[in-house]
């Protein structure tokens, strides 16, 4: 059995590991998905650090559409030009590790290459998994005390991340709706849910409408095409494909053939500019209402939803412990993440830049 080599990685074999663990979390989170360089892109990754009178720091610039109407024919326009405004955000960097390590020599019979293999694809698949927990919170503006099932953390680290006051950010005034089955506006809190406040397609486009009124900027796709990403549980996605008129419209945007989605299942369904997914990580609970209905808070996301400070590769060291006799492996990334904000233009208050929350139950 190999053990001698354990600890005596060469520093460009520990980057090859670290590369391969990142590749493992990149491929099964799903925050991943949707990441881009560009101001376009619904979650807008920042690489590099930018030195300010404070120290390094990540910073996303939200860019506003110019307010001005412009000059009339050969009236003068020098001096007269238009102000692009900025605004630059900070997004507080920190780490986040886990290790793992065997038993000891007798009880572990595999080679320590395939250890090492076992903890990339299991450290791998956890970065993933809590990058991903941390993205539905932080877009629902829930506290990393918080589990993404609405039940409380225990022993957990996440809530000690110095970014981690960012998901403290409740949805702002304009960019929380709850649906009450008629429409929106009746209630104002989630404990005003009963059972029969299910999603239905009235919501979706109700929806879709007030976020095209409060300025939340759609993500436009290589074809032109402008669409909203919806983010909300299976459960809910469930409820919503029971709906009657949310049937009618997904059958009709489908194509009429034996490759049509609605028969194969798909894992996301387009419909009137709308790109719904569903996922188990979205922020639920059973305590809402009078304080045992169940509830969702389905997303409405546009571009630049989420700010990801993405720096540098995960790092990968490996240590003996008891002479050798037991081996320990730990990957380590430092990022972090935030939702932007802006002075909204229809309400003049700081709003959430590109994500809408709306409350339901499930």
């Amino acid at each position: 059995m190999a053990q001698t080599d354990f600890s005596r990685l060469e520093e460009t074999e520990k980057v090859v590991w670290a590369r391969d663990s990142w590749k493992v979390a990149r491929d099964n989170s799903v925050m991943m998905r949707y990441v881009g360089d560009d101001p376009g892109s619904m979650v807008q990754r920042v690489k590099e650090l930018t030195k300010t009178e404070k120290g390094a720091k990540a910073i996303i610039t939200l860019v506003y559409d110019l307010e001005g109407d412009g000059v009339a024919g050969d009236r003068r326009l020098k001096g007269n030009e238009d102000t692009q405004s900025l605004s630059q955000q900070e997004i507080v960097i920190d780490q986040l590790r886990n290790a793992e390590i065997n038993e000891g020599r007798m009880s572990e019979q595999k080679s320590v290459v395939n250890f090492r293999k076992t903890a990339r694809d299991a450290l791998g698949y956890w970065l993933a998994e809590r990058m991903d927990q941390m993205f539905f919170l932080t877009l629902s503006g829930v506290q990393y005390t918080m589990n993404n099932n609405g039940t409380t953390r225990v022993g957990s680290d996440l809530p000690y991340l110095d970014y981690a006051p960012g998901a403290d950010k409740a949805p702002t005034t304009n960019r929380y709706l709850v649906w009450d089955s008629t429409g929106f506006g009746v209630n104002s809190a989630n404990t005003d849910l009963v059972a029969a406040d299910t999603p239905t397609w009235q919501m979706l486009v109700e929806a879709k409408a007030y976020a095209k009124e409060n300025y939340i900027k759609p993500i436009r796709g290589g074809n032109g095409m402008e669409v909203y990403n919806v983010f909300m549980t299976p459960t809910a996605l469930a409820k919503l494909k029971l709906d009657s008129d949310f049937l009618a419209a997904w059958r009709s945007a489908m194509p009429r053939s034996a490759n049509n989605p609605l028969f194969k299942g798909a894992e996301v369904i387009y419909v009137d500019g709308l790109a719904i997914y569903e996922d188990r990580r979205t922020y639920h609970s059973s305590t809402w209402g009078s304080g045992a209905v169940a509830g969702c808070r389905t997303l409405i996301c546009g571009a630049q939803a989420l700010g990801f400070a993405d720096i540098g590769m995960p790092y990968w060291v490996e240590e003996g412990e008891d002479y050798e006799n037991q081996q320990g492996i730990s990957v380590g990334k430092i990022f972090g993440m935030m939702k932007p904000q802006f002075l909204g233009k229809t309400s003049g208050t700081l709003e959430d830049f590109g994500v809408l929350c709306i409350d339901h139950a499930q």
